[in-house]
């Protein structure tokens, strides 16, 4: 479940409001300009394709990209394991090989594979936590990518070696990569959640500051209105 510092939850029950605390407030992963891929695939015209991504709770990976020039749709869900424990509260036990991940439908001709790669890194969840991301944690909230084909899964493993040798963290990063593994859909009240809900205090204190983060390091990607 999505978790608050218990300070605001006291707030919350107390029925005090949040506003004025929420904001200044800050995501608590670290965000990062991260360099350009040096290997990317190249833009080019043809059918929609798939990235999936996990980096923490799907409202805010979701948020973020939903907002990326070139990206047609994007949806909640889940990673990792198989159909049958692909629901929110089994899910939370950590013990399904599940990760709450996000599937995104991009035109290869208007954003790359390597920027949508380059995007999750820098402002998306910051990749050295291990089995966690800010308040949340859990394998369910690992860092993961599982690429949908055999290039997807080259051009990630080439960037992260390129994001180690650069130094662009104090940390180690520790996103896996997990090829064939399915996405199933998260249920219906977790779609476009960040849109529908931009006052809810988690949204507010962990993932607005997401958003905020993409226009500012990456303004020529952010689009004015959400896709889907």
């Amino acid at each position: 479940m999505k978790s608050l510092p218990l300070v605001f939850c006291a707030l919350l029950v107390a029925g005090v409001s949040l506003q004025p605390l929420l904001s200044g407030a800050t995501a608590s992963e670290t965000m990062v300009t991260a360099p350009v891929p040096a290997a990317d695939a190249p833009r080019q015209a043809g059918p929609l394709q798939t990235a999936i991504f996990a980096g923490g709770c799907f409202w805010g990976v979701e948020g973020v990209f939903e907002r990326v020039k070139g990206v047609a749709s994007v949806r909640s869900g889940y990673a990792g394991g198989d159909a049958r424990t692909a629901v929110y509260e089994i899910v939370g036990s950590g013990l399904t090989g599940h990760a709450e991940a996000v599937e995104i439908r991009y035109d290869p001709a208007q954003v790359s594979y390597g920027t949508l790669l380059r995007i999750f890194f820098s402002v998306a969840h910051d990749p050295t936590q291990l089995n966690r991301q800010g308040p949340d944690s859990g394998s369910q909230y690992r860092s993961a990518i599982f690429p949908q084909t055999p290039q997807q899964a080259s051009l990630a493993r080439a960037y992260i070696v390129q994001l180690g040798a650069a130094r662009v963290w104090p940390g180690k990063i520790v996103t896996t990569i997990e090829p064939g593994k399915r996405f199933f859909a998260a249920e219906g009240y977790h779609q476009n959640f960040l849109r529908n809900n931009p006052d809810y205090p988690y949204i507010v204190v962990n993932d607005l500051p997401k958003v905020a983060a993409l226009k500012a390091r990456f303004p020529q990607l952010f689009a004015a209105r959400a896709a889907g």
